[in-house]
Formats: structure tokens, C-alpha cells, sequence
């Protein structure tokens, strides 16, 4: 069983900046594509960035250049930096991988909220 595990998340106050990471409980277990999705309070989950494992990045159109996805392979670890926090992006942020010997899976972590007070 893969698990992935967040981290990172807290409370902040608007105009903070927080370091999303995500990895597996497992470091032998190599992660391909994997990306950073969003849930705030009453909202669907929604993706937010997203990174191949060459490092090639993609953001949704709405995603401003405060939102900075990244990856370390030599530490099996995927990150979302995050700048200036706004309240509105009160959410939990999920993130989600592939694995290497199996591009068809895809798997989650149970996220970690991240709390951006006025």
C-alpha cells in the first residue's frame, strides 16, 4: 500500500508564505508525475499545479505566479510554495502521484489544511 503524507500546513496570516511537502512513507517507492490539488470549505477538489518527474510544471490559468510547484527526486519529495496567502485560500491541499513502475496508478495523500487568517 502506497501512502503519501503532507506536510507543511498550519495557521498563517494573510501575506504569509508556506512550503507544501509531500512524500512517501516508503523512500524506495519512486514517484513520477504528481501534482498539488486544492479543497477549500464546500468546494470540490481541484488541481492547482502540477510537475512531471523531468520537472516540466504546469498551473491552471487561475493559478497566479505566487504558486510555485517543484521537486527533489534525490529526496522523493514534491513541494508547493505558496506566497502572499490570501483568506480565500483556506483549503487542504492534497497532493497525488504517480509511480514510476506503474504510470496508470494514482495515488493520495489525506492532505493538510493550511488556515490563512485576515
Amino acid at each position: 500500500q502506497v501512502e503519501l503524507v503532507e506536510s507543511g500546513g498550519g495557521l498563517v496570516q494573510a501575506g504569509a508564505s508556506v512550503r507544501l511537502s509531500c512524500a512517501p512513507t516508503d523512500n524506495t517507492i519512486c514517484l513520477s508525475d504528481a501534482g498539488w490539488y486544492r479543497q477549500g470549505p464546500g468546494l470540490e477538489r481541484d488541481v492547482v499545479a502540477a510537475i512531471s518527474r523531468e520537472g516540466i510544471t504546469f498551473y491552471p490559468e487561475h493559478i497566479q505566479d505566487r504558486w510555485t510547484i517543484s521537486r527533489d527526486n534525490t529526496k522523493n519529495t514534491i513541494y508547493l510554495q505558496i506566497n502572499n496567502l490570501k483568506p480565500k485560500e483556506t483549503a487542504v491541499y492534497y497532493c497525488n502521484a504517480e509511480l514510476c513502475d506503474n504510470p496508470s496508478s494514482n495515488h493520495w495523500g489525506k492532505g493538510t489544511l493550511v488556515t490563512v487568517s485576515a
